[in-house]
């Protein structure tokens, strides 16, 4: 059964945002494919999405412009569904949004979405391994496959009924690097609807040899007239690539560059060599490789420092070679660092990824060599001092004061509620004592039993909270005197110095003019096919049936679609380009429309099976009807009155089942010249129009023969 499949680009469509995020609708049920972040789009974009009801999110990468608006989603704005991708993508993705959170709200009030956030998204998260196939709804499944570009970087099938199979690859590398392999398309052929990206249709990469020779004579020019080399990259991605490179270069003594310090610096730089150690069977054949035959740490750095802070920083000798983030310079470090070194004609710094026009990467890159002056703007939180700290420290008291009333007014509730059990308590003892006491403040005009009370006791009633049974610190108290000796007495005067409170700080700006003096490179570690590469791999490997071109500039987009329609070995049906915001329908059948039906309509129908589906005769009329999303859907109403139709008879049994069927009730049937002769008194046989034909005297026989002939068929 042929599905109807509408896509809606939301990010990342005819413009030039490295961003992405896709809406894929498949008869009901609607599946976001990645969702980047994008912060001047921010709030438009997440409307549209929750204007829908969201199956599942599929992400492809762990970087920001694949994840980065998952936590604003689902922080502030409530999506709960579940989330699919690899196991590296769920370990880096932490790292990346971990890493961007600290270095936006290092330099300005971040209020997009918080830590907490972050924790929430990876609590939907659904860890899975290459070429495993999970259900995602009725129908419905997908599965990972390598698309290299970085660790755990995916290429989704998402296949309906086992029919329709669609292919969601963007960003994809098939060549092999240092420690990724390259994608894999062998199970991927031949989809019925193809969504790939524009990307980089137009440009054309260096060979990596010519690349890696000219990183290396870029860092020992800088290094030997005394300058720093800042190399500018992602977080916990392509800065792996990076790192192996490096420091298969230090540790080569002909290389000439051990004596010169080498470092990474970024928030998470630790966690991300120690989450890279532990995914080794995700990396290349040559990194399993190297660890099994020499059991060695691939990313066990002799001469790559690992810095978290400016300070840590200062402490290496100059002149130093620096991987740091953001790649877009937008925030962090590398922002930082920009600001001091760029006036400096001996330092260099290294681009590593092309960025949107407005980033001050981008601008860095095409910087006038006549007005090499640049705004820059530098944020920094400082402590609050005076009058704003007295503010502060009383907000946080009120706000202080108002929890514990909260907390007070919920101790009252139990409070009385134990009150009412020791009341109850109170009045049973162990020894008998007398009427008159026990009753003098209740007296009843029935005869009173003689009692016998207990001793008084109180059962203590358990209090809990969120976290479980609450701990009283008097129980874990320990005496010193056990632990007390002669040598004791001096340590007795002692003062254990108090933990500092978190100091309250502020954001302040400033906006500096910088001459850019020192080289600015773009040196391409992106790790995407390129142009050529990509047509190749469409028109000879992949031949879709149907194609939607995203993620790339207009020019990128319309030459990518006019060779794919001129390619003679693809032989693609249909090609679309939509814009963001614009929806396509890729439905594999041009003259199928989805309607509803009203419940009163199927509460009335009477269903008949036949196979694997239930059919039944509805006599109505096609009204529109505006739904929640916004969209006109046909609906299918009862006619106020039924109309009398003849009976169709729906399947074609063959006379050898009906065969079957009559001797197993106790019909003998035999073939007599093509005709099923049944207990020599009735016969069936099959007309030249297909029809079968029942003939034979009237007789319980016949009656019943035919009504085993009609349970064969659907009759509605």
């Amino acid at each position: 059964m042929t599905s109807i499949i509408k896509f809606t680009p939301l990010l990342g469509a005819l413009d030039t945002s490295t961003a992405v995020c896709y809406l894929l609708k498949v008869d009901q049920y609607t599946i976001l494919l990645d969702c980047g972040l994008d912060i001047s789009q921010l709030s438009e974009f997440t409307a549209r999405i929750m204007q829908h009801n969201i199956t599942a999110v599929l992400v492809s990468y762990p970087d920001i412009d694949h994840i980065g608006a998952l936590p604003y989603l689902y922080g502030s704005l409530g999506l709960d569904c579940p989330i699919y991708g690899t196991v590296p993508v769920y370990n880096m993705g932490q790292m990346f949004l971990y890493d961007f959170h600290q270095s936006k709200n290092s330099s300005e009030d971040f209020n997009i979405f918080t830590l907490d956030h972050v924790d929430k998204v990876f609590d939907n998260f659904n860890q899975l391994k290459y070429s495993q196939t999970v259900p995602v709804c009725a129908g419905i499944s997908i599965t990972p496959y390598p698309a290299g570009h970085m660790i755990g970087g995916t290429m989704w099938k998402i296949l309906k009924d086992n029919e329709e199979e669609i292919v969601y690859a963007v960003d994809f590398n098939h060549k092999k690097e240092r420690h990724l392999n390259g994608a894999v398309f062998t199970s991927i052929l031949k989809p019925s609807l193809l969504i790939t990206d524009a990307y980089n249709a137009t440009f054309e990469y260096k060979k990596r040899r010519k690349r890696d020779q000219e990183l290396i004579s870029t860092i020992l020019e800088t290094v030997r007239r005394n300058g720093n080399v800042i190399i500018v990259v992602d977080t916990a991605g392509r800065v792996l690539e990076l790192m192996q490179l490096l420091e298969q270069l230090w540790r080569n003594a002909d290389s000439g560059l051990s004596a010169y310090s080498l470092a990474l610096l970024n928030h998470m730089g630790y966690n991300v060599v120690d989450s890279a150690k532990n995914m080794l069977e995700w990396m290349s054949d040559t990194v399993t490789k190297q660890f099994e035959e020499q059991r060695s740490y691939p990313f066990h750095f002799k001469h790559l420092h690992l810095c978290h802070s400016l300070h840590e920083l200062e402490k290496l000798p100059l002149p130093y070679v620096l991987l740091t983030s953001q790649a877009d310079l937008s925030s962090g470090f590398a922002r930082n660092l920009l600001a001091v070194s760029a006036e400096a004609a001996e330092n260099c710094i290294i681009v590593t990824q092309r960025t949107k026009p407005d980033t001050l990467a981008s601008r860095l890159l095409n910087n006038s060599p006549t007005n090499n002056t640049i705004d820059i703007t530098i944020g920094k939180r400082v402590p609050l001092e005076g009058k704003e700290l007295e503010e502060h420290l009383a907000r946080a008291a009120k706000r202080k004061q108002e929890e514990e009333k909260m907390d007070l007014d919920d101790d009252g509730e139990d409070t009385d509620e134990e009150g009412e059990d020791e009341e109850a308590l109170v009045q049973r003892h162990d020894v008998p004592i007398p009427e008159e006491v026990q009753y003098k403040k209740k007296q009843s005009f029935f005869k009173q039993h003689k009692v016998y009370p207990m001793f008084p006791y109180h059962e203590e009633k358990l209090r809990w909270d969120e976290y479980g049974e609450i701990i009283k610190h008097e129980h874990f108290n320990v005496d010193d005197e056990i632990y007390r000796d002669e040598n004791q007495d001096a340590e007795k005067t002692a003062v254990v110095p108090e933990m500092p409170e978190e100091i309250p700080t502020k954001c302040v700006t400033s906006r500096i003019k910088t001459q850019v003096n020192c080289r600015v490179k773009f040196i391409d570690f992106e790790g995407r096919s390129d142009g050529e590469s990509i047509k190749r791999i469409l028109s000879a490997v992949l031949k879709p049936r149907q194609m939607i071109i995203i993620h790339g500039t207009p020019d990128s987009s319309r030459h990518l679609a006019e060779f794919c329609s001129k390619s003679k070995d693809m032989g693609v049906s249909h090609i679309f380009v939509p814009g963001v915001g614009e929806t396509v329908n890729a439905t594999s059948e041009r003259h199928i429309y989805q309607v509803k039906l009203k419940d009163a309509l199927v509460t009335a129908a009477k269903f008949s099976r036949a196979k694997d589906a239930e059919l039944a005769w509805i006599d109505a009329v096609i009204g529109m009807q505006i739904t929640e999303e916004k969209e006109q859907v046909a609906v299918l109403e009862a006619l106020p009155t039924k109309s009398s139709h003849t009976p169709v008879f729906i399947n074609e049994p063959r006379l050898s089942d009906l065969r079957q069927v009559l001797n197993k009730n106790g019909i003998q049937a035999d073939f007599n010249g093509g005709v099923l002769v049944c207990n020599g008194k009735v016969a069936i046989r099959r007309s030249t129009a297909g029809k079968v034909q029942l003939e034979g005297t009237v007789c319980d026989d016949y009656y019943k023969i035919r009504s085993l002939l009609y349970s064969l068929y659907a009759i509605i």
